[in-house]
């Protein structure tokens, strides 16, 4: 069984002395730019969240993940990363290997985007990740930049309604294959655990 990294801890607030210490998110994401342009763009302490766009493969992330673990403390890390063209062997085992660690895991099958197209509508059918951009220069009513930096602000006040969603996707997998689950995400996982700390 795979070493488990010894600084990731169950999440209740710690105390030194009489100080009392925020938990924090370590968050290593596939992409360089969309995935942390988004969540760094939560109002929550910076110092709560250690973001880092990596732009490796999702196995290779999650072995980046560890090393990072083992040398800060984290209460709890999160590997962020698509299915996109990435082999199933590959996808599949970066699940097993977070899992192990006791990572937790915000996939989207096929792309990122897919959190950001459930703010405005249910969508349960597979389209090409091409379509992605063009669906979402439609929502948003401007084009959509892959690495925005004001995304987050333009759609945090549906935020409820993509949490919704993205729930209501997953219960139609009967017996859940996150790399045969297309459209799928568990995005919104890590986003309720971000707005636990949101002021």
């Amino acid at each position: 069984m795979p070493k488990q990294p010894k600084n990731t801890r169950g999440y209740s607030r710690r105390k030194v002395g009489t100080r009392e210490i925020k938990p924090r998110f370590l968050i290593v994401c596939e992409g360089t730019k969309t995935e942390p342009n988004y969540f760094g763009a939560f109002r929550v302490p910076k110092d709560v969240i250690d973001i880092r766009g990596l732009g490796e493969n999702p196995s290779r992330l999650v072995q980046s993940a560890k090393n990072f673990a083992e040398q800060e403390e984290y209460d709890q890390v999160w590997c962020v990363f698509d299915r996109d063209d990435w082999t199933e062997e590959d996808f599949n085992h970066a699940i097993r290997s977070a899992t192990s660690y006791n990572f937790k895991i915000a996939y989207s099958n096929e792309a990122f985007e897919l959190w950001y197209i459930l703010h405005f509508e249910f969508l349960n059918t597979g389209i090409p990740r091409s379509d992605y951009c063009t669906k979402l220069t439609s929502l948003l009513g401007q084009p959509y930049q892959k690495n925005s930096m004001t995304i987050y602000d333009a759609l945090v006040e549906r935020q409820a309604l993509a949490i919704k969603n993205a729930e209501t996707l997953l219960q139609q997998y009967e017996s859940r294959n996150p790399v045969k689950d297309n459209p799928s995400t568990t995005v919104h996982l890590l986003v309720q655990e971000l707005n636990k700390f949101m002021p």
